[in-house]
């Protein structure tokens, strides 16, 4: 036991050299992954095209194709019931495991979330790239840290490279790759842990780009910069937005618990409800169809009226649900920036009639709707921004993306709206029957004993060690304690601590201060219980 923590703490000290080679390796590997993803999901929507266009107007080939849908939501079926971990967007999935709560298998979830995800956007179904993608990348960290025999710290790494590199090479976004897999995955930053996902995120994009080109995934013109006399309405569509993605998180959970309400219903049935709703579409609007990326042209260009616009809104969201809700393997990022641009295009034309807006502004309120939503959805700002910058190749609306953004974010936390994505990994915990360490909430924290020269924690249990960051914030009940003041949790030791970028070897009468960076050892098993209860000492004040 003393050698398995001692060699993690010496691998530890390597890890800034470490992991920029290993973070290449794992940029190249889930790069060449999700670019084979996206190409795959490329020809299925090309596919659903023209079988849209050779079943019209044709009654026996429109049964064929139901009948092909069922054949669809079986066969997904399987694969969801073959590897649960699959089901939905895959971004739950990554957060539950880099903090120690989940366990997947790379070498089941990467063919199954491939497929499965494929036959979803083939079929139609109101779904996204981006979370298959960035699962799809995080497998493949996996994968290598497998390999290589790495440790579980270092594993946890590799994911969040792998997760980083999965986004940029999903939309050619490596700005924004390295921060979601900072802001939302790891939540967290290490300057170890910083290069290695921008060396991860840059590398996958690089080989995505050089293959499949350097366009922007949103090629729509802004001609101007919105003048600030009109930033009022930016506050007006912040608020719109923030209430809108309130809406959003809570229709998308109930239409899960919807879907499993009814004891009849299993994997197979639920998704054939979703597969035969697109089947119906597709015969009346088969504009709301996959992701949604066709809808930008003609709402951006002015094809699209007002209530054209409102009406698609309002069918693209409902269909979402339904497909979400089903737990076909598939995200919501993309479908939710369609969604975000229909609203930014909707309220820009009733402001263009009320308050004589320019048309000439509706494409900027677009692209600042898409961020406002997701901000408000996610609770990632500093990545909504980047992403639709990077998307639309456009540093023009830094200001304005920001100040939507920011009303947004206010907006939902004031709703007290959870982030969707923690939601979703709660939901998928207790499905579980509640995290795998749950059973350890009932055991007595106890003090530390003053008398072990103030290391901060308790004996560790026998298996893998694991080794996690925390930052402790101002107010927090740590501020201003010495380490044998702190109720430390049960089966954790506190190895290290980083003051104004000195490392400080921490005693029983070290006092703690704001700022301080601490690494914490623990056992791989109690590393979600550990991760929840020093996530509660440094970022609460009481």
């Amino acid at each position: 036991m003393k050698k398995n923590a001692s060699n993690t703490l010496r691998r530890a000290q390597r890890f800034p050299v470490i992991l920029i080679g290993e973070g290449l390796l794992v940029g190249a590997v889930s790069g060449l992954i999700v670019m084979l993803y996206r190409i795959a999901l490329t020809y299925a929507g090309q596919w659903l095209g023209e079988i849209l266009k050779y079943i019209h107007g044709h009654p026996l080939r429109i049964l064929g194709w139901f009948a092909v849908l069922l054949l669809m939501a079986v066969a997904v079926g399987r694969l969801v019931k073959w590897e649960p971990m699959i089901s939905g967007s895959g971004i739950p999935q990554v957060e539950g495991e880099v903090v120690g709560k989940l366990s997947q298998n790379w070498k089941r979830v990467l063919p199954a979330k491939f497929a499965g995800g494929f036959l979803c956007l083939l079929g139609g179904l109101s779904l996204g790239r981006e979370g298959p993608s960035i699962q799809l990348g995080s497998m493949g960290g996996q994968g290598i840290s497998r390999l290589l025999d790495r440790g579980k710290t270092e594993e946890r790494y590799l994911m969040t490279c792998g997760a980083s590199a999965g986004l940029a090479a999903a939309f050619h976004a490596p700005l924004a790759g390295m921060m979601f897999a900072l802001e939302e995955i790891h939540k967290g930053f290490s300057a170890s842990l910083l290069v290695s996902v921008m060396t991860a995120s840059v590398t996958a994009d690089y080989i995505c780009s050089h293959i499949m080109g350097i366009d922007p995934v949103f090629q729509f013109s802004l001609e101007h910069v919105l003048p600030q006399e009109h930033y009022w309405m930016l506050l007006l569509l912040g608020v719109l937005l923030g209430l809108l993605g309130v809406l959003y998180n809570k229709v998308m959970i109930k239409a899960q618990e919807l879907y499993k309400k009814p004891k009849c219903l299993n994997e197979t049935t639920r998704l054939a409800i979703a597969f035969l709703t697109a089947g119906v579409l597709g015969l009346v609007m088969p504009s709301v169809l996959g992701s949604g990326g066709d809808l930008i042209i003609p709402l951006t260009d002015g094809e699209m009226t007002l209530r054209l616009v409102v009406v698609t809104f309002v069918v693209k969201f409902l269909f979402s649900a339904v497909s979400f809700g089903s737990g076909a393997p598939g995200g919501i990022f993309f479908p939710l920036l369609i969604l975000g641009a229909l609203i930014g295009g909707a309220f820009a034309m009733t402001g263009t009639g009320l308050f004589g807006l320019d048309p000439a502004y509706t494409n900027n309120f677009v692209l600042l709707a898409m961020a406002g939503f997701f901000t408000a959805i996610v609770r990632a700002p500093i990545t909504g921004i980047i992403l639709l910058f990077e998307m639309s190749g456009s540093v023009s609306q830094m200001l304005s993306l920001a100040i939507v953004s920011v009303v947004s974010y206010i907006t939902a936390t004031l709703l007290r709206s959870e982030p969707i994505y923690e939601s979703l990994l709660n939901r998928l915990l207790d499905g579980q029957g509640g995290e795998k360490t749950a059973n350890r909430e009932n055991r007595t924290d106890k003090a530390p004993d003053k008398s072990d020269g103030g290391a901060g924690g308790r004996s560790l249990a026998g298996g893998q060690k694991v080794l996690s960051e925390f930052v402790i914030m101002s107010g927090s009940v740590l501020e201003e304690r010495t380490v044998m003041e702190i109720h430390w949790p049960k089966n954790c030791l506190l190895v290290a601590l980083e003051r104004d970028g000195r490392e400080i070897i921490p005693r029983g009468k070290t006092k703690l201060m704001a700022g301080d960076r601490l690494t914490v050892m623990t056992d791989e098993r109690d590393a979600g219980y550990i991760h929840d209860k020093l996530e509660n000492l440094c970022y609460t004040s009481f």
